[in-house]
């Protein structure tokens, strides 16, 4: 990591930014993955629904503030404390070639930033107006609301597949693959919040969705670590510098297929231990949810 640090203040640093953006964004993308973990089974059966973000017990907005603080560092460090000048832009006022990155990650925070901010509006519009509504009608804004911020939060991730796909950075080799497997659990996301909008009371959406949410925040971290890391880089693989950055260079094809394999392998391990500890969290919620409702029975009823 003091390798990638030490890169930082470079003039065109390439994607070395991406892993900072990445590292700020992380907090972020883990955030909006923790309103589908922290889903639990209420009431009777068939009464559950997900909920588009996890409202926390003493700070209601502390998912979404989290959101937007990470983003407006995320944009800051980009586009303001990253470029050796302080500002991304060339002395006639165009985006210089070595600085698209920049801008191409600060548009994915930007997203985030303003699918928080809509997220925090249009729940506190939620607890005004429910006030002066009946029942029914309360449920089915409340519904409307939820399903119109699900939707933000895909058009965030649709905006964030879209870039890291047509990325300006030319991802070749090592580095390559793993943005090619962050791109699929990206698709992931992006396919169940769309189907968290027509099917709320599906455990199996929002648990997969959990799932590919927080394997976004980790590999990130991954890729940061693993890709500008020299003790880290695969054998017969090495860091060169070319045009402004440090790339990932394999010196054959055997090298670089072997290089692969691994992220492979690693991309497999992460994603089983998510699922680990998600089916644990699953368990533990029933569990308790189970307790609840024989804590509520009479003893005739137990002893029936």
């Amino acid at each position: 990591m003091s390798e990638c640090k030490s890169r930082s203040k470079s003039k065109s640093h390439g994607h070395v930014g991406g892993t900072r953006c990445a590292r700020c964004r992380v907090s972020s993308n883990r955030s909006v993955a923790s309103f589908q973990s922290h889903q639990t089974l209420r009431g009777a059966p068939g009464s559950y629904r997900a909920r588009p973000w996890f409202p926390a017990p003493l700070a209601r907005y502390l998912e979404p503030a989290l959101i937007i603080a990470g983003s407006l560092a995320s944009i800051a460090m980009e586009l303001f404390i990253g470029p050796e000048a302080h500002q991304p832009l060339d002395s006639d006022g165009s985006i210089p070639s070595n600085h698209l990155h920049n801008f191409e990650h600060a548009s994915i925070s930007l997203s985030l930033l303003l699918y928080a901010a809509f997220a925090i509006h249009l729940d506190r519009d939620r607890r005004r107006s429910s006030t002066t509504t009946t029942t029914t009608q309360g449920a089915a804004r409340s519904l409307a609301r939820d399903a119109l911020t699900l939707l933000l939060a895909a058009a965030a991730l649709a905006q964030e597949l879209l870039i890291f796909h047509l990325h300006s950075a030319d991802h070749m080799g090592v580095e390559g693959q793993y943005h090619w497997l962050l791109q699929c659990v990206v698709a992931v996301s992006l396919a169940t919040t769309l189907l968290g909008i027509a099917h709320p009371a599906s455990f199996a959406v929002a648990f997969v969705r959990s799932v590919s949410l927080v394997l976004q925040g980790v590999w990130f971290v991954a890729m940061g670590v693993m890709l500008w890391t020299p003790s880290l880089i695969p054998k017969g693989c090495f860091l060169n510098y070319e045009e402004g950055h440090h790339v990932v260079r394999c010196r054959d094809a055997d090298a670089l297929g072997r290089a692969k394999s691994l992220v492979n392998l690693q991309f497999s391990w992460y994603g089983a231990d998510e699922d680990d500890d998600d089916m644990e969290a699953q368990k533990l919620a029933e569990s308790q949810s189970f307790a609840r409702m024989r804590d509520g029975m009479k003893p005739i009823e137990l002893e029936r």
